[in-house]
């Protein structure tokens, strides 16, 4: 295992295994979180009287796991991997705890901000101990494989939450994740042995606030806009407060001894592309994944349990995608991989752009394995090539900041998206009398759409084709734009065989 000293340490092969399951099972208990609250909702709101606030359960999670992001990054380089992992684990486990003991939605949103907190940690730091305790030539294949945890979560955790909640009760889908982590938290701690020779600990807080208010500006800013909850001033005064924040951010991290993320990553051609890249895919995934089952909910009339295994597919080929950039790594250049990658994904936007809102609902599995292919090379080489380009002491920031990028991409896009649904529903409703975003609403739902007139149906479907159709539209140009970001690093040609020669 490689310290963040850059000293390396056998660790027992046994030991390696079981340190890999430990983390896996803590990125799909983090990544399974999301879509079983989702689940929940209904009930909890019912429960807890709280549907005006019933979009910050979620919101306030996705803004404390991308503030605390680059803070654990920095501190798995300053402390050590293992005691960040543990610290980030049991803070999860404490708000999971405290959640499902909540009697308001006031109280839910505050713990599930100190959930987010703790599920800031596991993304980064789980990647982090991975780069540690594999050579470049297993990384990949075995960081696609915990990657995947986020895919088999978007499917496994409907059909949980749903039994959970009609087995038990709500509280269960928060209390759940108490033995898992505890579980998690005694694995790492026995077997995951650390050759840390900690550094003093110094702790930019300043660069902290900075980054921390504009990330939050702009987090909140596109949220809200995806609402369609912020009129043009809150919108340029949210933006604005992003700009000085992020410029006050530079500013410090360019003046303190010991920044929260270097400024010298940024001088690497590959790291920023690589990073921006990482960004536009996961908006395409954030998409992708909300949208396809979407559409065969919408327009195929399938149950929300049988529309989920639309993306199955997807999580099953990322793992096979990231077997082959484990391969192709040792190979051929960031650059020419992403190229390959990326053209299969854009196969798949093109044809989900294209095809008519009749299409069997077979079709959806051939289009998610060609897309969870692309996703599986695209993201594993992407993360793989960025820890490879910075020094190992600095390999837990650059981790933080791959994540936390990919975070904001999916946030940013998911709004913009959001936008162009609800753009697209407004005319089409505004185009045919009779029809409104009620029954726009309804129909997304297979249960409240049968209650819908028949006679209407035809046109509903129409206004929300449309709106599909024009989604994977902007999917395609997102993926065209990824193209362009990649031909800035056209000379890189090394593999990470001669890069590490």
């Amino acid at each position: 295992m490689v310290g963040p000293n850059g000293r390396r340490k056998i660790m027992k092969q046994t030991n390696v295994k079981v340190v890999t399951i430990a983390v896996f099972v803590a990125t799909f208990m983090s990544a399974v979180e999301g879509t079983i609250v989702s689940t929940a909702m209904p009930t909890i709101v019912g429960d807890l009287k709280g549907v005006a606030l019933m979009n910050w359960v979620f919101s306030i999670f996705l803004l404390t796991s991308a503030i605390a992001t680059p803070i654990y990054g920095k501190l798995a380089d300053t402390v050590g991997r293992k005691l960040v992992f543990l610290v980030g684990l049991f803070i999860f486990v404490l708000g999971s705890t405290l959640s499902g003991m909540s009697h308001s939605m006031e109280t839910l949103i505050a713990w599930r901000a100190l959930q987010g907190i703790g599920a800031g940690a596991i993304m980064p730091v789980s990647f982090t101990i991975l780069a540690d305790i594999y050579p470049v030539e297993q990384r990949a294949r075995v960081m696609g494989l915990n990657g995947s945890a986020w895919g088999i979560a978007a499917v496994v955790a409907p059909l949980l939450g749903g039994f959970i909640v009609d087995q038990l009760s709500w509280h269960w889908i928060f209390f759940i994740n108490i033995p898992i982590g505890i579980v998690t938290m005694g694995l790492i701690w026995f077997f995951l042995n650390e050759n840390t020779e900690r550094k003093a600990f110094t702790m930019d807080w300043a660069g902290c606030i900075w980054l921390s208010v504009g990330l939050l500006a702009v987090m909140l800013t596109f949220q809200l806009l995806g609402e369609g909850d912020l009129n043009i001033v809150w919108v340029i005064g949210g933006l604005i407060a992003a700009i000085v924040a992020f410029w006050a951010f530079i500013r410090r991290e360019k003046r303190t001894d010991d920044p929260l993320i270097p400024m010298e990553l940024f001088s690497n051609r590959t790291f920023v592309v690589q990073n921006l890249i990482a960004a536009l895919l996961s908006g395409f995934i954030m998409g992708f994944e909300v949208y396809l089952p979407t559409w065969t909910q919408g327009l195929l009339g399938l149950k929300a349990s049988e529309a989920g295994f639309a993306i199955t597919p997807s999580s099953l080929m990322w793992i096979v995608g990231s077997f082959i950039a484990g391969k192709l790594l040792m190979k051929r250049s960031p650059y020419q991989i992403v190229n390959i990658s990326l053209t299969l994904v854009l196969i798949g936007a093109v044809i989900m752009a294209i095809i008519p809102a009749t299409t069997p609902f077979w079709s959806f599995f051939v289009i998610a394995a060609i897309c969870g292919t692309g996703f599986g090379i695209t993201i594993t080489t992407t993360t793989v090539t960025v820890q490879s380009k910075v020094p190992v002491a600095e390999i837990g920031v650059a981790t933080s900041f791959n994540t936390l990028a990919r975070t904001l991409g999916q946030t940013v896009m998911v709004s913009v998206l959001g936008i162009v649904m609800n753009v697209v529903m407004a005319h089409g409703v505004a185009s045919h009398p009779g029809t409104s975003m009620a029954m726009m609403n309804k129909l997304i739902n297979p249960q409240t759409a049968k209650n819908l007139p028949a006679h209407l149906l035809p046109t509903l479907h129409g206004i929300l084709y449309q709106g599909l159709h024009l989604i994977f539209i902007t999917g395609a140009c997102l993926i065209v734009v990824s193209f362009l970001v990649n031909l800035l690093d056209r000379r890189g040609t090394q593999s990470l065989s001669d890069h590490q020669a």
